[in-house]
């Protein structure tokens, strides 16, 4: 039974005027009617949860809404739905579908005659339940409903009278939908219920997966026909606007579950669809837009303090651990570095003790001079003896002079230079020379032996 109050009678009296009304033009279409039967329409994406949509900012109509005409802009009153010149009809649609629950919207419904803001749920079928408000019209809005887009009859739209102007104040429109009756309500007042019988025995009755489209468009355009213009409260005057429509949120409740709902065949029958099992695409894409990216900061500042102070124990356990590694490290370096230094030390000092060893050899064997312990040969680097210089010769840088030579005479004499004579003083030998003497050069630091002559 409808609930009909007295002005929605005296409204609905003028419904015999739409018989010429195309409704909704702007938002009333499907994409893939399966009710067609010769194609195969894919199924229809589940909301398939309980969501709050607030139209605050673009992400939150782009993540789950298709932009389907137009463009919006948000504000602090929320999604701005604006017709500014001939042919603007913004209009959004959600991507997912509901199998039966409630929706409810607030709004503000624009201004201007012929302007129509509303609120449509829409089947692939062409099942359908409205709220339209007219621009001109601030006391009253229009519900109606169809069923597989049947347009025969023209009167099942029923205004109903609101308690403060529909364009001037937000209100909350709700319609609340099962399998056995479709409720409109104005913040939270119920003011019509449509039983599924009354509705043509249910063959009229709403009752296949419907989504959301929410819009704004021109009734009042020349363009529409006469009826349409009629209906919509007469011609627009575009030169007035813009025309905006403001909308906060949209609350939404899946009574289904179930990641898709499919059309098993084209009776169009509530009973013949199919909840699909399944994890919702609606859901994770809801659940990803609105988990905010947290910063570092954030993410410490929300721990309980308890966590925060077994984080504080648990990084200065980790701070001592990281001490006692570094110090063990070191330590162990150290040790290491140690016992390198003692290696490299002995290292040095076994070559310093040889280095002395080879020395004192050296100086035992006269630094290349004559080794009395030793027979003289070619190692004798550097000494006197006859069988070193060839007879007939004396090498004469390494022995003095006779003007510089020692007191003893020459036996062999020296006339003429030191080589006029040297024949006879190789034959007779220095008796009074170096042989004997003992006013005999030395090194300043080594002795001779045995009168020898010994290089430094």
């Amino acid at each position: 039974m409808r609930l009909v109050s007295k002005s929605s009678l005296l409204l609905s009296a003028s419904a015999a005027l739409q018989l010429l009304i195309t409704p909704v033009l702007a938002q009333t279409w499907s994409a893939c009617n399966p009710m067609w039967g010769n194609v195969t329409c894919p199924n229809n994406p589940a909301l398939g949860t309980t969501h709050d949509f607030v139209f605050n900012t673009s992400s939150a109509v782009t993540t789950t809404f298709n932009q389907t005409s137009g463009s919006l802009a948000f504000g602090t009153n929320g999604a701005e739905f604006t017709v500014a010149k001939r042919g603007d009809s913004p209009t959004i649609q959600s991507k997912w579908y509901i199998f039966f629950g409630t929706v409810s919207v607030v709004m503000r419904a624009a201004t201007g005659q012929g302007i129509i803001s509303s609120i449509v749920l829409e089947s692939d079928d062409l099942d359908e339940v409205d709220w339209e408000f007219m621009g001109g019209n601030a006391t009253h809005a229009e519900t109606n409903y169809f069923g597989k887009g049947n347009t025969t009859s023209f009167d099942r739209a029923i205004y109903y009278p609101v308690d403060t102007d529909v364009r001037d104040n937000f209100h909350n429109y709700t319609l609340d939908w099962t399998a056995e009756r479709l409720i409109w309500m104005i913040d939270g007042k119920v003011v019509r219920t449509l039983p599924y019988a009354a509705a043509n025995e249910g063959k009229n009755y709403p009752q296949t997966p419907m989504n959301l489209r929410l819009g704004i468009w021109a009734g009042g355009d020349p363009s529409m026909p006469n009826g349409t213009i009629e209906w919509a409260g007469g011609p627009t005057d575009f030169t007035k606007g813009p025309y905006t429509m403001y909308v906060k949120s949209a609350d939404v409740r899946d009574q289904s579950t179930g990641a898709e709902y499919q059309w098993t065949d084209t009776s169009g029958n509530w009973q013949s669809i199919k909840a699909i099992a399944g994890n919702s695409t609606a859901v994770k894409d809801i659940v990803k837009s609105e988990t905010p990216v947290l910063t570092t900061a954030q993410k410490w500042a929300a721990l309980p303090q308890t966590t925060k102070l077994a984080v504080y124990g648990g990084g200065g356990a980790a701070v001592a651990l990281l001490f006692f590694a570094f110090l063990f490290v070191f330590m162990r370096q150290r040790k290491a570095g140690r016992k390198e230094r003692d290696i490299y030390n002995a290292r040095v000092e076994a070559e310093r003790q040889q280095a002395y060893k080879d020395q004192m050899e050296l100086r035992e064997k006269g630094y290349g001079g004559w080794d009395n312990s030793t027979s003289h040969n070619e190692d004798s680097l550097g000494g006197w003896g006859g069988q070193h210089v060839p007879q007939g010769h004396v090498a004469q840088n390494d022995f003095p002079l006779r003007s510089q030579s020692p007191a003893q005479q020459w036996n062999g004499g020296n006339q003429g230079g030191p080589i006029s004579n040297a024949g006879n003083a190789y034959n007779g030998g220095y008796s009074g020379g170096y042989a004997g003497g003992n006013q005999i050069p030395r090194s300043p630091s080594f002795r001779g032996n045995n009168g020898g002559y010994q290089r430094f």
